[in-house]
């Protein structure tokens, strides 16, 4: 039995990555660790939140078509390297994917049967509250988060099989364990 793909996407401030988290405490499923180009936040490891790479190693790995996607968002380059997530598949195990629209539009394309997860939050104010509550985030680069949300929440709704909105997390975990435990 090959396992499946579970991917959770959503606009940054909507608590996907606290969903994530938790998520992975509480089912046993595979993590993708995906590459960027970005720069590391002060909490963030390499290897464990993120792979970070030169945008020349990013771009030699996808010449060499390493990622099962990839997509630029606000300027920087994201992907999912493809060998960790067949390995896993091929041995049975789901594997989830935390990736962009932009990612979330390929992976859909080449896995149709792939299981997708929208996180939104309540409201962009909400949003744009908890992006400023983290502190490590500009204004520059907020307004440009929020505009990217606006486009990715109107085509949610076409993509993704669930929305799961954020207005509470340990009821959003629990939403979002239903659904990966019930399918």
């Amino acid at each position: 039995m090959s396992g499946r793909i579970l991917v959770i996407s959503g606009p940054s401030g909507s608590g996907k990555s606290s969903i994530i988290r938790k998520l992975v405490d509480r089912v046993d499923i595979g993590f993708s660790v995906s590459a960027t180009t970005r720069e590391a936040r002060p909490s963030e490891v390499d290897g464990v939140d993120y792979f970070f790479v030169s945008r020349e190693e990013f771009r030699d790995m996808i010449e060499r078509d390493e990622f099962l996607e990839w997509a630029v968002y606000n300027d920087d380059y994201y992907g999912t390297p493809a060998g960790p997530v067949a390995d896993a598949n091929a041995a049975g195990r789901d594997v989830l994917l935390d990736i962009e629209l932009q990612g979330a539009r390929q992976v859909k394309a080449h896995r149709p049967d792939a299981v997708m997860i929208f996180i939104a939050a309540p409201s962009l104010q909400e949003m744009e509250r908890r992006l400023r509550q983290r502190g490590d985030t500009s204004e520059a680069d907020i307004a440009a988060r929020i505009g990217i949300a606006e486009a990715q929440l109107e085509e949610a709704e076409f993509l993704f099989d669930f929305t799961v909105v954020n207005e509470d997390l340990d009821v959003a975990v629990d939403e979002v364990v239903r659904l990966v435990t019930g399918l």
